[in-house]
Formats: structure tokens, sequence, C-alpha cells
């Protein structure tokens, strides 16, 4: 099998995360309020033409490439968010005390909804929750950081939505959510990886040194269907 992580997006949605995935042999996308991602066997523009046609949402869709794509004329580029693949190839965790970490479930949805429209990790919806594994710490009756997984290609296991409220940023919480998900995802044998903005130089700092390396540059695009 090639690497997983040449195509994660579309080998989650052949794989780990396949109940939650509709369209075809070769192109398959989620719910948009689970997540606004595509994936494609591989970025044809044969197979971006076939999403214009299976996925009947007007959402805009966000598709992952390890290199700058063409698109037919079905499809305009809203925007292409250049960052990083990052992987943690060490077997081990850094000890680290963590204090007030507690599963997230739906009943914190408004909450984590409202985290992420103000930090920004990437995007979350009402239903991202149902890729399972979110944690938060709470201060008082705010939720002050969280972080969770999404993307499951096969033996591998993406970190996903890490966020921290600026209000409470520079205790550790970040640290604390991290170490947390790396040793659950080495406990069950999975492979860690995440992604970043390649502008997002506090966060790689923060990932840099818990021990993941960059693997490969990457794009994320956004696109909008044209009408008509």
């Amino acid at each position: 099998m090639k690497n997983p992580l040449a195509n994660p997006v579309w080998n989650a949605l052949i794989s780990g995360n396949s109940h939650l995935a509709k369209g075809s042999e070769r192109v398959r996308f989620f719910d948009g309020e689970v997540s606004p991602f595509a994936g494609l066997a591989d970025n044809s523009l044969e197979n971006l033409v076939e999403l214009y046609e299976l996925n009947t949402s007007e959402r805009p869709v966000f598709l992952w490439a390890k290199q700058p794509l063409v698109f037919p004329e079905q499809w305009t580029v809203v925007d292409c968010i250049p960052g990083y693949q990052m992987v943690y190839d060490k077997l081990t965790v850094p000890e680290c005390k963590a204090t007030g970490i507690i599963p997230l479930t739906k009943d914190h949805v408004t909450e984590m909804v409202a985290l992420t429209k103000l930090t920004k990790p990437g995007p979350f919806g009402t239903r991202t929750i149902e890729f399972g594994n979110y944690e938060g710490i709470f201060v008082g009756e705010r939720l002050a950081a969280m972080t969770g997984q999404r993307f499951h290609p096969f033996d591998h296991v993406e970190i996903s939505a890490v966020c921290t409220h600026p209000d409470f940023l520079g205790r550790g919480y970040a640290k604390q959510l991290l170490l947390s998900q790396l040793t659950q995802i080495l406990d069950s044998s999975g492979k860690p990886h995440l992604h970043v903005r390649s502008d997002n130089e506090r966060a790689i700092h923060v990932y840099k040194a818990l021990g993941f390396s960059v693997s490969m540059p990457v794009y994320f695009y956004l696109i909008r269907k044209n009408q008509g």
C-alpha cells in the first residue's frame, strides 16, 4: 500500500471514516455539517467534474493537495491555503501532568463551535464531533481549550481542532491536550499526524517542541460551484 498520508482525506473516506462518507468509487465527501472536505482517488479533472455532479450541496468544498491544482470551469477557487503535514514518529510521549481534561460530547457542541469560530483552527461544524475523541479544558463555565481527532486514514490518526481561547493562552492547555491525544493514539497502535497553516508559526513551534516533524508542504483549496 502507498503511504496513506500521500492522500489522507481520500484514504480516510475509504477506511477509518468510511461510515461518514458519501460519493462513488473515486469521489467521496462528508456531509457539510460533519466536514466540508472531499477526497478524490486522484486530483484529476475527471474526478473534479464528478465531484461537482455528485455533491449537490451549494456549500464550498475543501480539497487537500500535495501540489498546486488546475480546476475545470465548473469550480471557482475561493482560497488556496498553504500548510504543512506534520508527523509524530516517536514511540513514546513526554510526561506531562494533565489536569482538568474532560471528554467533549454533543452537549458541548455550542461551546466547541464558538471556540473554533473565534480561533479558526480549521473548519468545524455542528456534527464534526462525530469524528470522535474530542477533549477539552474548562475554566469555570468557559471552554478554554480543546482538540480531537478527525481523519483516520487506515492506521494513521489526524489530531485536529487544536485551539485555545485567547484569554487562556500561555497556560499549557494545548500541550496537555496534545499529549493526551498522542498517548491515546499510540496506545491504540495508531500513527499520529496533523496539519497546520504554514503561517501559524506559534503552533508549528509547539508541535516541533513536542516531537512532530514536517513531512511535506500541502495545499488546502476552498472551492465553490459555479452556477448555470
